[in-house]
Order: C-alpha cells, then sequence, then structure tokens
C-alpha cells in the first residue's frame, strides 16, 4: 500500500478550519473528497497541522495511504481537477516510506503572519491579511519579539481550550519586518500551541501602535497568564508556509 506525500496550498477563509468536521465544509473533508472521486477509496488523511478557521497555507504537508499504486503525478493532477471549484490546489505529491507520518516526521513549522498597514482596505487581499489602518513600527516590533525566542512557558500566548500537554515551547524565529505596505511576523518551532501565533502577533501589534512598550512584551511572558496577552490577532493574516522534514523524507 503506497504512502504518498502532498504538499498543498488553500484559501482558509471559506472553511471551517482543516479538520473534518460533519456537515461543515472544512480543507481535509475538500482533500478527502478529491481522492475519493478520482480512486474510489474512502480514506483518511493526516496533516502536518490543523489550521483554524479563516486560517491559510502555503505549504501544508499531509500523507494519504492509497491501495492502488498510482503515478505521483496522476495523483497530483487527478485531485486537482476534482477540487477545481475549490481554492485548494496540490502543489507537490511525492511516494514515501509507510513509517514516514506528515504530523510526526515534521522537525519544524513556520508561519507568517500578514498585516497590511495602510488607510486604505484590501481590495484583492480582502481575507487573506489583516487591516491596521495606523502606523505600525516594525522596528519596536521586532525588538520586543526577541524575547520570546528559546524555551519558554508560553501560558499568556496559549488558548484557554489548548490541548497540548504542556505550556513549554521553544521558538526558534520571532522576526517582524516592513514589506511595502505590509508588516511581516515570521515564526518557526518545532510546534506551536493553539493560538499560540496569532497571540504573540497580536502583542506585537500593541507595540507597533505605540500603546505597550518593548519590555511590556518580556513581562507579558514571565507573568504565565493567559490575562497579560494582548488582544488576540484575527485569523486571516495567518499562514502556515512551512513544514520540515528530515532530508531523507
Amino acid at each position: 500500500m503506497p504512502r504518498y506525500r502532498l504538499t498543498v496550498e488553500y484559501d482558509g477563509s471559506g472553511y471551517c478550519g482543516f479538520q473534518a468536521q460533519a456537515s461543515l465544509p472544512t480543507v481535509q473533508g475538500t482533500l478527502e473528497r478529491a481522492i475519493l472521486a478520482f480512486s474510489g477509496e474512502a480514506v483518511r488523511i493526516a496533516a502536518a497541522g490543523r489550521t483554524d478557521t479563516g486560517v491559510h497555507a502555503t505549504a501544508q504537508t499531509v500523507h494519504v495511504d492509497l491501495a492502488r499504486d498510482w503515478p505521483e503525478r496522476t495523483v497530483m493532477n487527478a485531485m486537482n481537477a476534482h477540487m477545481i471549484h475549490e481554492p485548494v490546489a496540490v502543489l507537490d505529491c511525492r511516494t514515501v516510506s509507510d513509517d514516514w507520518h506528515a504530523r510526526f516526521s515534521a522537525t519544524g513549522r513556520g508561519y507568517l503572519y500578514r498585516i497590511l498597514n495602510r488607510p486604505a482596505p484590501p481590495a484583492l487581499d480582502r481575507k487573506r491579511v489583516w487591516h491596521v489602518k495606523q502606523p505600525l513600527d516594525a522596528e519596536a516590533m521586532d525588538r520586543a519579539a526577541q524575547a520570546l525566542v528559546g524555551l519558554h512557558d508560553f501560558t499568556t500566548f496559549r488558548d484557554v481550550n489548548c490541548q497540548s500537554a504542556s505550556p513549554l515551547k521553544t521558538l526558534d524565529v520571532a522576526r517582524v519586518e516592513r514589506v511595502d505596505e505590509e508588516v511581516h511576523l515570521v515564526f518557526a518551532a518545532r510546534s506551536f500551541l493553539h493560538r499560540q501565533v496569532r497571540s504573540m502577533t497580536g502583542t506585537l501589534a500593541q507595540v507597533g501602535l505605540g500603546r505597550w512598550s518593548v519590555e511590556a512584551v518580556a513581562a507579558a511572558l514571565e507573568a504565565r497568564d493567559r490575562a497579560a496577552c494582548g488582544p488576540v490577532a484575527p485569523a486571516e493574516g495567518l499562514y502556515l508556509d512551512r513544514v520540515d522534514y528530515e532530508a531523507k523524507a
């Protein structure tokens, strides 16, 4: 039974998250229906991460086991043909060993958060960026973000419904930079807590707006208290844009 690794791109604005839910539109449900349509197999796929409602991906990774040994290009093209009216696309397909797992074999994940920072609202990128009208100080946000790098108790930036066994995580990268009219926040870690990236982004935005000092972010982290978190950033600006694996995968 061959196992296929798929790299998937999607606009999450029309879905109730990645994970399949009965009677609700989800990315997982869309992918599994496409597999059923071309292969005749009702399968359950596994993903590197379960993005929330409204969150996008440029490089989500999933795997699926199929009974028939299909050519890789056929799997990719057939799935895309059956999703032609959906904002989901398979960018790459390759066979992997049967002990490779989209989630458990991952060694790192990267997220990009896009803030459109201008007076005018988005027309072409509506529901794909967070629109902040007031000027943001990206340099101050970047300085504040460095306090988050490393091994920490991220209780402050952890959603109350997070199911992770521990609030301890190691954040490898936290970077903020201005790109023309946008402010980009880049985060990388082996894994993240539920809504950790959106929580950190919303807090750092308070620094950019001049409402919080740079030092206040470190104090919020040290508080280990969800009440110390700033407003949580909306889902529409967030992208899962990287999943890392060992080279042999």
